[in-house]
């Protein structure tokens, strides 16, 4: 099987080649294009997941439902259709893009740079994890999450913490009823 590309990009987006997942993050990582979603289920709990423990960057951190990497020639809702299966074996009823969002960040000596748009979904599946990719997985309320990143920020990815504000900020979970 091929290695698994991302796609390399400059701050306006543009596509500037790829390289293989496996040796885009390190101390200096080059900006690539991401994505992350936050999955909702029929009782309005939102889906967080652990990463798995043998994750280069942040094991063992709480974040948000799924995060991944688009291909070079495919959708970010494709690609997180595609992340989901293969991480938590789900599906989506829907899903769509929330949000844009950039950011930066570095832990142990690993470097986080991606232009990341949050998307939102809802589901009907239970999880079935995948122990490369999550470790634990946990159904939460959405206000019970936001006083749990506020409470215990150091359990939590970063990006999962601010794509929350983002998206409590914005309304559209109330609006799109998952909340």
């Amino acid at each position: 099987m091929p290695p698994e590309l991302v796609v390399l990009v400059d701050e306006n987006n543009t596509i500037l080649g790829t390289m293989p997942k496996s040796e885009v993050h390190g101390a200096v990582t080059p900006l690539h294009r991401a994505f992350s979603i936050f999955i909702f289920n029929k009782d309005k709990k939102l889906l967080l997941q652990q990463r798995s423990h043998v994750k280069k960057t942040w094991p063992l951190a709480w974040s948000n439902s799924c995060c991944g990497h688009p291909g070079l020639d495919e959708s970010n809702i494709d690609a997180v259709k595609r992340r989901l299966r293969d991480e938590l074996g789900m599906s989506v009823v829907w899903a769509e893009e929330a949000s844009p969002y950039r950011y930066q960040f570095t832990k142990d000596g690993v470097m986080e740079n991606e232009i990341c748009p949050i998307h939102i979904g809802y589901t009907e599946d239970e999880p079935v994890i995948n122990p490369d990719e999550v470790e634990a997985i946990s159904w939460i309320s959405w206000d019970n999450f936001l006083t749990e990143i506020k409470n215990n920020t150091d359990k939590y990815s970063p990006w999962c913490i601010e794509e929350a504000m983002i998206l409590e900020k914005s309304g559209i979970l109330k609006e799109k009823s998952l909340i």
